[in-house]
């Protein structure tokens, strides 16, 4: 059983503290992953996919908005389209009958970011991820250690799922996917691609097909829709310098963090690597 990297470090047993309760008797707590059991959200704790086991997400990531809910939905949108709002940070599938599943997203930074309408034409279970050259040419600092890709896995900036977005039968190199980095979801924090928590795009994998057409909201529709305080929501991140023996490292090494915002745009796919594995 392997556990996803970064927020794990105590995951691979459960722990039990004991609290000193005002009446003096030791009532102990359950802790999964670094999460007590009693606060775990539902829909968010450890998930078991093959081979690998994703620990629960600490609710401090789960505030608001900031969890996947079946909402009314009022745009104007046919059911079985992604609506994606870069401004709001959030995910729509519309569904039949006024209804919605939301999720909340990172976006890229200013000047990173997919308007244009696209198509998922590709789609992988724990897929790799190789920098392209322009990403490596950019910010060297932030790319260059990782030029020689890394495998699909728990280390993997594309998380648990990757779907590939094409215009008119081309790759965009826009992905929607996984991540490990749970701060940048609800803010700008990636190189461009949409993330989402693994147990996320877990959940919206099946129930988008390949030929699934994906929008893009511009500001005044995320203001008209959503309101202007949710039309701005979440902060610009900087990009993270990763070390690579976390990336690269085993055993205790990959314990500490996967928060690399290098994928993303970098996220070069199987047409650019050669191998479904390079997404």
């Amino acid at each position: 059983m392997q556990f996803a990297p970064r927020y794990i470090r105590n995951a691979l047993g459960v722990l039990w503290v004991s609290l000193l309760a005002a009446c003096s008797s030791e009532v102990e707590v359950e802790v999964i992953g670094g999460v007590p059991a009693t606060e775990i959200v539902e829909g968010y704790g450890v998930l078991e996919d093959g081979d690998y086991t994703l620990p629960p997400i600490p609710p401090e990531y789960l505030q608001g908005v900031n969890q996947r809910a079946i909402v009314e939905y009022n745009g104007p949108e046919r059911a079985g389209t992604i609506v994606i709002d870069p401004h709001a940070k959030l995910l729509y599938l519309v569904e039949d009958d006024g209804m919605a599943r939301r999720y909340p997203i990172a976006v890229g930074r200013q000047g990173a970011r997919m308007s244009r309408p696209s198509t998922i034409q590709l789609k992988r279970e724990w897929p790799g991820w190789t920098p392209t050259a322009n990403m490596l040419r950019r910010q060297p600092e932030v790319y260059g250690p990782f030029a020689q890709g890394v495998e699909g896995g728990l280390a993997s900036p594309l998380g648990a799922r990757a779907l590939y977005l094409f215009q008119n039968g081309r790759d965009t190199h826009f992905r929607i996917h996984g991540t490990n980095d749970l701060p940048s979801i609800g803010n700008s924090g990636s190189a461009g691609c949409i993330r989402m928590f693994n147990h996320d795009i877990i959940d919206l994998y099946p129930r988008v097909p390949n030929g699934t057409r994906v929008v893009v909201r511009s500001m005044a529709q995320s203001i008209e829709l959503e309101g202007e305080e949710l039309a701005n929501r979440g902060v610009i991140l900087a990009p993270n310098i990763v070390d690579p023996d976390l990336i690269y490292g085993t055993g205790d090494a990959v314990d500490d963090a996967v928060e690399d915002n290098g994928d993303d745009v970098a996220a070069g796919g199987p047409l650019d690597s050669g191998t479904i594995s390079g997404g």
